[in-house]
């Protein structure tokens, strides 16, 4: 993938986010999805293609990366 200029990102926090920061933050920047640690916020981000960053989500949703 190339690379992302992530500099001027902006930032989401899902609502149903713990209160003690412990989430992931998404931004939409051009034609993919950033993510990234909020406890970290210059540390590194995870990047994903729309269908790449949907199939994730399916994924979590669908319970396919549980605890076990």
């Amino acid at each position: 993938m190339k690379q992302v200029d992530l500099s001027n990102a902006v930032w989401q926090k899902s609502s149903y986010s713990s209160a003690n920061g412990q989430c992931v933050e998404v931004a939409y920047v051009g034609d993919v999805v950033a993510m990234r640690d909020s406890k970290r916020p210059i540390g590194p981000a995870l990047v994903f293609t729309p269908g790449e960053f949907s199939a994730f989500i399916y994924g979590v949703a669908d319970g396919e990366f549980g605890h076990s």
